[in-house]
């Protein structure tokens, strides 16, 4: 029997734990509200997942930074889906989208490396947390979320994430993907 996911490789059966990535619906006076990601600790049967009063806010991102990473978010997390068989997830304009919990730590990883940084270094964060093993971008988040993982918290770890991916400079050359890798290996 094929499981049952939501999102990117959420399977309520196996854990609760999950992020939720929520993109309000719409700008308010010409503002745009932020991206919201939560760390859920809860499920909701069915499609159409609710924050529950115990989950945590653990980052709000700008529409324009998040239009610059989730590409590589969905590029990343969809090429391990498909090699697992799963059913591949996609981030809409508006509206949640859960993701399975050890994704979700690595999404924070960069997320958070980003939230303070210019524009200009977002692909460079992007190669260089490319170049992070899935194991690396969880100890990291584990790390940093221990010292520095609340909302508000801009210091330490969180400093130290956007010094990591922001500033450290990359050569300029395609990186190559876990699809990529399977793609050569014919898989």
């Amino acid at each position: 029997m094929k499981r049952q996911v939501y999102g990117f490789g959420v399977d309520p059966a196996q854990t609760k734990n999950h992020f939720f990535v929520l993109c309000p619906p719409k700008t308010i006076n010409s503002i745009a509200p932020p991206i919201q990601i939560y760390e859920c600790y809860s499920w909701t049967d069915g499609d159409e997942q609710t924050l529950d009063a115990a989950d945590k806010l653990r980052i709000e991102i700008s529409k324009r930074k998040w239009g610059e990473v989730k590409a590589a978010l969905t590029t990343e997390f969809n090429a391990r889906l498909k090699k697992e068989g799963l059913k591949i997830g996609k981030f809409p304009q508006y509206g949640g989208t859960p993701v399975e919990r050890l994704f979700g730590k690595e999404m924070m990883v960069l997320l958070w490396a980003i939230e303070d940084c210019d524009l200009s270094v977002i692909s460079t964060a992007v190669r260089n947390w490319k170049g992070l093993m899935p194991e690396e971008r969880w100890w990291l988040y584990t790390m940093t979320n221990a010292a520095t993982g609340e909302l508000t918290d801009r210091k330490g770890w969180r400093k130290a994430l956007r010094f990591a991916l922001c500033e450290n400079p990359v050569i300029e050359q395609r990186q190559r993907t876990l699809f990529d890798v399977m793609e050569a290996q014919g898989e």
